[in-house]
């Protein structure tokens, strides 16, 4: 070897040793930069720089991003289901009271209605309550004010309480009851207030027409106004209601006496509804001013009633009780 390669040699393993001298002497590039002052104090060597702490996985809360739920936009909450269920209505026998709808109140469930022979009569109604538009369902919206109804009512407690009401447009339903208003035997024509209509109807009688008191056949002299009677109707001729039959229930001045159980009283009108254990039917009686009322005398009462038919309604000339209700 040459001492001139040898030379050369030697100079880079110097060089060499001069630069990493220098490097291990500079400030690490994480370190803090001190500028230069006549008070600075000397920087920190790397060897005694005091060593990062490690977090901890464990103790280092995390971030979790919570995603949106997705939408939903075909769920739809019908807010009748948010309400309690009604209870059954009682399982008890239903009263038949017809007359025209006089007031019909959405807010407090109550319907006014102009009962048969003038009175009236405020009966309470709610989703379990039926309603038929001539035998058809309905809804609450079907009715107004002025229709002619049936309602079946039964006591809910102390109120009466409509179980169906039904509607009727027609006055062809086959059979009707109400006052004769006149009779023309010459034409043949009856003129009648039924119970459920607010205007006259007239109906034919033929010599097909069945006239019957009772259980016995009876004549037309008995048609007179102020009568009271129930008709059956037969196939209808040149547009108009005939009568097949009419039968005789009460003519003015006869006295009727009546027992059954009280549906409904109103002693302010001077009204009491009846449903009679004979036939089953309902009937309206208006107390005298004159007649005694029985502090038993209630809702749910069997009682006795001696009536006098005057012309247009029963009045009720004495009142027994014979069954008072527990207070």
């Amino acid at each position: 070897m040459s001492p001139s390669f040898l030379r050369i040699v030697l100079g880079i393993v110097a060089a060499s040793s001069i630069l990493t001298a220098r490097a291990m002497g500079q400030v690490a590039p994480s370190q803090s930069v001190v500028s230069e002052s006549s008070d600075a104090r000397p920087a920190a060597t790397p060897a005694i720089e005091a060593a990062q702490p490690t977090p901890d996985p464990a103790s280092t809360p995390s971030i979790e991003i919570l995603k949106p739920a997705p939408e939903t936009s075909d769920v739809v909450i019908d807010p009748a289901s948010l309400l309690p269920d009604l209870p059954k209505l009682p399982n008890a026998k239903a009263s038949l009271i017809g007359g025209t709808v006089g007031r019909l109140d959405r807010v407090r469930d109550q319907i006014t209605v102009q009962v048969f022979g003038g009175g009236k009569m405020k009966i309470s109604f709610d989703p379990r309550t039926h309603i038929y538009h001539d035998g058809a369902e309905a809804s609450l919206a079907d009715l107004h004010q002025g229709d002619r109804v049936y309602i079946e009512t039964i006591l809910d407690g102390s109120n009466v309480f409509a179980r169906a009401i039904r509607l009727k447009t027609s006055t062809s339903a086959g059979e009707s009851q109400g006052i004769i208003t006149s009779y023309s035997a010459d034409k043949g024509e009856l003129q009648l207030r039924d119970a459920l209509s607010p205007q006259e109807i007239k109906i034919r009688v033929t010599s097909q027409t069945r006239i019957v008191e009772g259980d016995h056949a009876a004549s037309s002299s008995k048609l007179a106004p102020g009568t009271l009677v129930a008709i059956k109707f037969g196939p209808r001729q040149n547009g108009d209601e005939v009568a097949r039959e009419v039968s005789v229930l009460a003519i003015p001045g006869a006295s009727f006496t009546f027992a059954g159980q009280v549906t409904a009283i109103d002693l302010r009108l001077g009204l009491l509804v009846l449903a009679s254990s004979t036939d089953h039917k309902t009937y309206e009686i208006y107390l005298d001013p004159s007649v005694g009322v029985d502090d038993n005398l209630r809702p749910s009462a069997n009682v006795t009633v001696l009536t006098r038919f005057q012309g247009n309604r029963y009045v009720a000339r004495s009142i027994t009780v014979n069954s008072p209700i527990p207070r």
